[in-house]
């Protein structure tokens, strides 16, 4: 029964480094930006400019779910705003107050379809699978050779620089999350009356396996994207960190 259920655990153990190595990447890449150009203003629009691919994706997953389930929408915006409590806004798809089941799907569209394309180019363009199984062999040959495989595919550069952008801003925000509580909270109830009236062993067998399954391969993807933040984020902070340096700057 425990395999039946381990799709959760291995999502968590995915997730919570991403967070924590998404936003120090921010915050590096955001610190470097600011040592450069001295102003805040122009490091905040190098820095939204960078991610702009992965924006245009979350944003647009926001409004096409939003269409798809005939949710009306307002204003669409890319452009980055400073919000008043320190966080940057990096763009923004107004949509009708709607059931928490609409709602909460609309919120969890950028993750679903960076997810998907997160999944699709690392697997099919740059073979990180096959990557992952020569580091796993733990022989250095192998590991070289895996190494060597991944960075003479076509377009490498292209393709790791869209699956970071995109990876990095997929995590549903503050404001995408709202109607995922009250929603879980549905969820468990609905289980807890199954399991109340005798159907649990049906769940187990029938529904169990396949959300497993999903949950297994959304926390391969998560996982992917957690070793490509932290691929970059140790150049950045080696950066960050000559250039405070250089400048004797620090950014706080």
């Amino acid at each position: 029964m425990y395999s039946q259920l381990d799709g959760l655990q291995w999502v968590l153990l995915a997730l919570i480094p991403l967070i924590f190595l998404q936003r120090a990447l921010h915050r590096e890449m955001q610190a470097v930006f600011l040592l450069l150009t001295r102003r805040v203003d122009i490091a905040l629009v190098i820095f939204s400019m960078i991610f702009l691919p992965g924006v245009l994706l979350h944003e647009a997953s926001h409004y096409l779910m939003a269409k798809i389930l005939r949710v009306r929408t307002g204003r669409f915006s890319l452009i980055p705003q400073r919000l008043g409590d320190g966080r940057l806004l990096l763009g923004y798809v107004e949509t009708a107050p709607t059931d928490i089941l609409r709602d909460a799907l609309i919120g969890a569209a950028p993750l679903m379809t960076g997810g998907l394309f997160v999944a699709y180019a690392g697997r099919t363009r740059l073979g990180l699978l096959s990557l992952w199984d020569a580091l796993s062999s733990l022989d250095l040959a192998t590991a070289i050779d895996g190494f060597s495989f991944v960075h003479d595919r076509p377009d490498f550069w292209l393709w790791f620089y869209l699956i970071v952008t995109v990876s990095s801003t997929m995590l549903p925000s503050s404001t995408d999350r709202r109607a995922w509580l009250p929603l879980i909270v549905v969820v468990a109830l609905l289980l807890g009356l199954g399991i109340l009236v005798g159907v649990g062993p049906w769940m187990l067998e029938n529904i169990a396996p396949p959300v497993n399954e999903a949950l297994r391969a959304s926390a391969v993807v998560l996982a992917m994207s957690a070793a490509i933040h932290l691929v970059v984020l140790i150049p950045t902070l080696f950066t960050r960190r000559v250039l405070s340096r250089i400048f004797r700057l620090e950014v706080v």
